[in-house]
């Protein structure tokens, strides 16, 4: 009975793992696409 309760809140690690990786690596990537939109802006506007 133990054992069967745990293994639901184990597997809640995994989406909650993958959405912070998700969340980090998105605001590195919308840092990185402002910063070189700032440094490199476009010439036809």
């Amino acid at each position: 009975m133990l054992l069967a309760e745990k293994v639901w809140h184990f597997w809640l690690a995994v989406p909650i793992a993958v959405g912070a990786i998700a969340l980090v690596v998105g605001a590195f990537a919308l840092y990185a696409f402002r910063v070189t939109k700032t440094r490199y802006p476009n010439s036809d506007s």
